[in-house]
């Protein structure tokens, strides 16, 4: 019995993927996160030569909101397969010190540049556009914001819509998020 019950554990440890892990920051860093030098403009051509999007992510530390998070969509395999294959994202501390260079070339520690772009709660989610247009600010450019933690489904069909360009079509993102819910829900 007791063989039973490890070979289990183990296989539950093999499928599910490794939780983050909190940095020194406070932060949950997952592996799979983009490390970069905070220019958007050139986050944004860096996603788009790997014919994927730039998604930027608010977090502070001590944010439960953060950890459930981190602990539930973007520990789903499903979730995190389609994030890595569709989207860079780069972390972002809503109390942070490092510079950050906007499309305009405004220079500012993190916790300024949340001001400027308006994000005032963790974790905020910032869906950058394919292409970064020269002389704006991120906080205006993003196509979609997503504030908060959810859950699995409404994280992924964000990220879906986003990918989709939903925000550019007349289906609003609540309306295709509960048509794509209904038909996931058949198939689980």
């Amino acid at each position: 019995m007791a063989r039973v019950m490890f070979g289990l554990l183990a296989a539950l440890l093999i499928i599910q993927p490794a939780l983050a892990e909190v940095g020194e920051d406070g932060l949950h860093k997952n592996s799979w996160f983009a490390v970069t030098f905070k220019d958007v403009a050139e986050d944004i051509a860096d996603a788009e030569s790997q014919g994927k999007r730039l998604a930027m992510i608010f977090e502070q530390r001590g944010c439960i909101y953060c950890k459930q998070l981190h602990e539930g969509p973007l520990s789903d395999p499903e979730v995190v397969d389609f994030i890595k294959s569709n989207f860079v994202v780069v972390q972002y501390n809503l109390f942070g010190d490092e510079e950050v260079t906007d499309l305009d070339g405004t220079a500012l520690p993190e916790k300024e540049m949340a001001k400027r772009w308006g994000v005032v709660f963790t974790p905020t989610i910032l869906f950058m556009p394919e292409q970064g247009p020269e002389g704006d600010n991120a906080g205006r450019a993003a196509v979609a914001t997503m504030p908060g933690a959810f859950g699995k489904w409404t994280t992924l069909n964000m990220f879906a819509w986003v990918r989709e360009k939903g925000y550019e079509g007349e289906e609003h993102f609540q309306k295709y998020h509960a048509r794509r819910f209904l038909e996931q829900q058949k198939t689980q």
